[in-house]
């Protein structure tokens, strides 16, 4: 017997030990996936071994940041505050923190995690431009906003959608990574990205590529974004690359491949899109060049580079036209355009300013976007177009004729999917309106709204499709209002122990201010209160005997107006 019980505990260990050379060769695997920025097949293999003992921080950490990597904040964020919650935790790991705290619209935990991370790393400048960044989107989302900006339905998808063009007239043509059909992009798991057109009168869009007139274009590499100047077209490809200054994998010994951007030149050669040549200055083994735009006059070239020379990560430089057509030698766009962050996505207006977006002036998170007089490496101050053309996410390729209208890409809270294209107007004074249905009154601050068609199924407070009608109406009539600030309120009838009604309330207050959150209502102007069976309308309490209607009355959702 003990003999068959020492044996029992040898073939325990053995399977104990050969668990965690599998868990182990599984980590090894996806780190690979990682190392080659395939983050969505990374995702894969750490996420089923990320609760094992033997996977420590590190595989928290990769998870995080694929989370990161594929623009899916709200998980990126849950698994950094795990990691964080670590002693041994990277420091920059507290900074990724922050920021997907700011760009979920959480500005005071942002800013206290900022201040954990640069309290490791003393950047005493950064700080205060991220603390900065914080207050003011804090600040601008709350005020009246001087444009109006709509989700465009009809050409956005659940997959990524970014870089709008004007093709003749109203006509676009975007950037989409939506057919998984053919090519897979492993970085992200949807397809590669192409370019589509529109007509602009909501047809369906359709890709470029299948039409025979820009049939030259293929599909060997992710398109996009394009620029037009009359009959010539600068298109911006995406390639691997294999450099000398490209790290190699420390297992295979093999050379890592760089996303690198270039700009291929097509002219229009009768009824056809023909491609003409490379832009003079790609050098893909080397740095990027992508994203041009042109002047009204077409004489000279902006376009976004992390070539030699600039000031930080990504670049706007500019080409000019010479005397025998071809474009002269790069220039920098200077320091007040660039910073040691990214500057990309040049596009210059019918107004003649200079649109583009920056992750390195003060702003509200990720990309904004700025505007500002000037060209060449002569300029203005940019000015920060503030919300709602910028939110706490990344917001990029401003399009537009007259600075009044247009087209610009965000990956904000409230799209379809990853990037989505939005149309933007200036509004006209507001003239006031009703507020949730209240007509002829003033708003005024302490004032209280019953939503009479919240309803929740016994016991839960997950959002149903009839409250979800309702919630909707509440989001618009906040965006009409956009400086009033509310406690939502959920109240349940008094059955059931009184602690477990306090808990349920506040869980279904929570779930209602969540999804107005996920509407596009900045989280800072939500309150979320359960007050369980504490405010009674009918005094239905514990032991009084009352009909269901009488209960039903008590079981509701409220909106308390708490600044206007």
């Amino acid at each position: 017997m003990k003999r068959l019980l020492i044996t029992y505990l040898l073939l325990m260990v053995l399977g104990q030990m050969t668990g965690a050379q599998e868990q182990l060769t599984q980590a090894q695997r996806a780190d690979k996936l990682y190392e080659r920025f395939e983050y969505a097949k990374a995702l894969e293999l750490y996420l089923p071994i990320a609760d094992n003992r033997t996977s420590g921080l590190h595989v928290t950490e990769r998870i995080a940041d694929c989370y990161r990597n594929i623009t899916r904040y709200q998980e990126a964020e849950a698994w950094y505050a795990r990691l964080t919650a670590e002693r041994r935790a990277s420091a920059i790991s507290h900074y990724y923190y922050a920021e997907m705290l700011l760009r979920n619209q959480k500005f005071e935990q942002a800013k206290a995690a900022y201040k954990v991370y640069f309290g490791k790393v003393k950047d005493p400048q950064r700080l205060k431009l991220k603390l900065g960044s914080c207050d003011s989107a804090a600040l601008w989302i709350t005020k009246k906003p001087g444009y109006e900006v709509k989700n465009e339905r009809n050409l956005n998808t659940a997959y990524s959608e970014y870089g709008a063009a004007f093709f003749y007239k109203e006509q676009l043509i975007f950037a989409s990574d939506r057919d998984v059909t053919t090519q897979i992009d492993n970085r992200t798991g949807n397809g590669w990205f192409n370019l589509y057109f529109t007509d602009g009168e909501g047809s369906k869009p359709i890709a470029l590529n299948k039409v025979p007139a820009w049939n030259s274009l293929g599909n060997e590499y992710h398109t996009g974004p394009i620029a037009f100047y009359k009959d010539t077209a600068y298109v911006t490809i995406t390639t691997d690359a294999a450099a000398a200054d490209i790290k190699t994998d420390k297992h295979t010994k093999q050379r890592l491949y760089s996303r690198r951007l270039q700009l291929l030149v097509m002219v229009k050669k009768g009824d056809k899109w023909l491609l003409s040549s490379d832009f003079n200055y790609n050098d893909l083994n080397k740095y990027s060049t992508a994203n041009a735009a042109l002047s009204a006059d077409g004489k000279i070239l902006y376009f976004t580079s992390d070539r030699p020379g600039g000031y930080g990560k990504t670049d706007l430089w500019y080409c000019g036209k010479q005397a025998d057509g071809s474009w002269g030698p790069p220039v920098n766009c200077g320091p007040l355009i660039n910073t040691a962050d990214e500057e990309s996505f040049p596009q210059i207006g019918d107004d003649g300013l200079l649109y583009y977006a920056s992750k390195g002036l003060p702003g509200m998170g990720g990309y904004d976007i700025y505007k500002v007089k000037g060209a060449q490496n002569v300029w203005a101050k940019p000015e920060n177009s503030k919300y709602p053309i910028n939110s706490t996410s990344d917001d990029f390729a401003l399009l537009t004729h007259d600075g009044k209208t247009g087209y610009l890409s965000s990956n904000r809270q409230g799209g379809q999917g990853s990037d989505d294209i939005y149309n933007f107007k200036t509004v006209e004074p507001a003239v006031a309106k009703p507020l949730f249905g209240v007509a002829d009154k003033p708003i005024k601050t302490g004032q209280t709204f019953v939503l009479r068609n919240i309803y929740y199924d016994l016991d839960k407070y997950n959002i149903r499709q009839d409250a979800a009608a309702e919630l909707d109406r509440v989001a618009e009539v906040l965006k009409e209002h956009p400086n009033v600030l509310i406690e939502l309120s959920s109240h349940t009838d008094s059955r059931a122990d009184d602690a477990y009604n306090l808990r349920l309330s506040q869980r279904r207050a929570d779930a209602a201010v969540t999804y107005l959150i996920s509407k596009g209502i900045a989280a800072n102007r939500l309150i979320a209160k359960g007050y369980g069976e504490t405010q009674l309308i009918i005094q239905c309490a514990n032991g009084v005997a009352c009909t269901e209607a009488q209960h039903q009355i008590n079981r509701r959702t409220e909106i308390k107006v708490l600044s206007e």
